[in-house]
């Protein structure tokens, strides 16, 4: 006969006391996983390694900016949020709409991917700093008008920003070229045609 003895509270004395019930047991561990789970969650979130501010010196649309940033910001949100520079649209936030789209040192970029900690000494245009100042439209900007080619605008800026760079990539000789090199800019309100237009059109004024 085992020498162990079942504890107060435990299972009959018929039964082993290591027994332990399929519910029991279920019950027991789904606790403890949770228990886990949470001590996980606190200890992520709480931990100030995650977060550290750091002064980013930077040109913006040719203008020098410096910035406070922590470790965690993104190029999209520090135009929209500390330099107040809205044209630059949130789309997806996770890079697959190409509404974000910004020039930084001569090339384009998907903002909502890029952190901002990383742009020391960068040169960054975005759509408020394309065209040249004096009251004219860039001929990307204007083809848009002309051509139609938005309907609720949400995606135009990024359309427009992306649009420059493939004329000036040179990949802007064909209708087709141009939906291949822009087909990452995706437009909800399918003005593809006016848009491929447009670029067109201004490639033609280069």
């Amino acid at each position: 006969m085992s020498s162990l003895q079942p504890v107060s509270g435990g299972p009959p004395p018929d039964v082993p006391p290591w027994h332990v019930s399929r519910r029991t047991f279920l019950a027991v561990t789904g606790v403890a996983a949770g228990g886990v789970a949470v001590g996980l969650a606190v200890v992520d979130a709480t931990d100030p390694g995650e977060e550290t501010v750091t002064g980013v010196a930077l040109t913006v649309n040719g203008q020098p900016v410096v910035v406070e940033v922590d470790s965690r910001t993104s190029l999209l949100d520090l135009l929209r949020e500390n330099l107040e520079l809205p044209g630059t649209k949130k789309g997806c936030d996770a890079g697959a709409c190409g509404a974000c789209t910004v020039h930084v040192n001569g090339r384009r970029v998907l903002s909502c991917l890029m952190l901002a900690v990383r742009l020391e000494g960068a040169d960054v245009v975005t759509i408020e700093g394309l065209a040249p100042g004096d009251g004219r439209l860039h001929p990307l900007q204007a083809a848009f008008v002309e051509q139609d080619a938005l309907q609720c605008g949400y995606c135009t800026p990024g359309q427009i920003m992306s649009g420059v760079s493939c004329i000036r990539e040179g990949h802007a000789g064909s209708a087709e070229e141009i939906r291949e090199w822009m087909s990452g800019n995706l437009c909800r309100c399918g003005c593809y045609l006016k848009i491929v237009r447009a670029v067109e059109q201004a490639a033609g004024e280069e």
